[in-house]
């Protein structure tokens, strides 16, 4: 019985492998990078504007209300996430996202408190409408049997570019200033927008049909 539940594991453990092979088009790792940069990048500025904006002359109350004004928009604006998505398209709004993310930084490194603020309170929400749609790629792309794992790989490379994005950031604020490091941090977003540009114009596909077992029964 061991033996035999053993073989099964070893079994399912393969067949988890071959389906993540075959739905690991080019386009969907590029997916899974991009997004990964996307969050990378959006995580860390939410958090040290903070810190730009004191560093800019804004006071404690002010910082407050900023950073809970962007908080409440990031949690309002994915619900226009369908409507993006019927109308745009995740391959559009993907680089949208980044380049206004790119803005955002780029706009906080002016060095000006009140540009820093506009630009926080206008661009923060777009990337959150980008997460929702990207999460329902990947979930459409994933073969059920297997999605919990699967996606939990995607979100082990998010959460690690994330933390990496924590450290490159903050050790740029400290070499070069928070308003210049943020400036320059905008290369990341920028990268991750020239990745995705061949998936743009060449249309290749993030998803690949998966053969379902009763399919292969019935055949």
């Amino acid at each position: 019985m061991d033996e035999q539940d053993g073989a099964e594991e070893e079994h399912g453990d393969a067949t988890a492998w071959r389906a993540m092979l075959r739905v690991a088009t080019p386009a969907l790792v590029t997916l899974v990078v991009v997004s990964g940069l996307m969050h990378a990048t959006l995580t860390p500025y939410i958090i040290f504007t903070q810190k730009t904006l004191s560093d800019q002359g804004a006071g404690t109350a002010l910082v407050s209300v900023v950073i809970s004004a962007g908080f409440f928009a990031g949690g309002l604006t994915p619900l226009l996430s369908d409507r993006a998505d019927r109308r745009i398209g995740y391959r559009v709004i993907v680089p949208v996202s980044l380049l206004t993310l790119a803005a955002a930084l780029g706009l906080s490194g002016l060095g000006l408190v009140w540009v820093t603020i506009a630009a926080f309170l206008v661009l923060v929400g777009i990337p959150e409408i980008t997460a929702v749609i990207v999460d329902n790629v990947f979930n459409e792309a994933v073969p059920s049997r297997h999605r919990a794992s699967l996606l939990s790989m995607i979100a082990f490379v998010e959460s690690a570019l994330i933390g990496i994005g924590y450290l490159v950031l903050g050790a740029l604020m400290d070499g070069l200033g928070s308003s210049v490091g943020m400036a320059t941090y905008a290369a990341v977003p920028l990268l991750a927008c020239l990745l995705w540009l061949p998936v743009l114009f060449r249309g290749a596909r993030v998803t690949t049909e998966i053969e379902k077992p009763a399919d292969r029964k019935a055949s």
